[in-house]
């Protein structure tokens, strides 16, 4: 019986993530990342590559054409622009460097969000998948330690200032407000977790 997945094909969520195909039975399709994260979704929610092609707008419904992200426009975005802060730097960097002691990932996942959001903003969501992790975090570390620290806490929902002072405190008080303002961020965070860091 012909399938709109066949095993080993590629399947795409709505926002543009890509699994392969392992099976697909009553209406589920079973897929893995590309780094081996096994997820499961109702086949109705994916599209597979002929329609993928179709909705982003490439020609063609075979490989899907990949446009490169301008990583100095990211960095020149209003996100990275200094907002007036008020935080001290040598403070930001430390609880810069806490939080990723203690919950390790958290400042990768901070500057992947700031890059989608600018992709969001120009309507380049398709390119989101092809984000890099390490570039989006090497253009994250070159902002100035408030910059980083304010982003970092409009992430987590909380006040610059009162992160940042956590950062002087012990480890649990930070930790618990990365844990804190993860909440909301739950789905996003856990499928970050499953992307490569390249």
């Amino acid at each position: 019986m012909r399938t709109r997945f066949p095993r080993g094909s590629l399947a795409y969520t709505k926002d543009g993530r890509k699994y392969i195909v392992e099976e697909i039975a009553d209406g589920t399709v079973y897929c893995v990342t590309d780094s081996g994260a096994e997820s499961e979704f109702p086949e109705a929610t994916l599209m597979n590559e002929a329609e993928w092609a179709a909705k982003s707008g490439r020609p063609g419904g075979g490989a899907a054409l990949k446009r490169d992200i301008d990583y100095s426009r990211i960095q020149k975005s209003r996100h990275y622009l200094p907002a007036g802060e008020k935080l001290d730097a040598a403070a930001s960097e430390k609880m810069l460097a806490k939080a990723d002691r203690v919950f390790g990932g958290i400042l990768d996942f901070a500057a992947f969000t700031v890059a989608t959001l600018v992709l969001d903003e120009h309507k380049e969501r398709e390119l989101i998948p092809h984000l890099s992790v390490r570039k989006a975090r090497a253009v994250f570390n070159a902002a100035p330690p408030a910059v980083r620290a304010r982003l970092l806490a409009d992430i987590l929902g909380a006040r610059p200032d009162a992160l940042v002072s956590a950062g002087g405190l012990g480890d649990n008080l930070i930790k618990a407000m990365i844990t804190k303002g993860l909440e909301v961020r739950r789905d996003e965070y856990e499928d970050f977790q499953d992307r490569p860091r390249n």
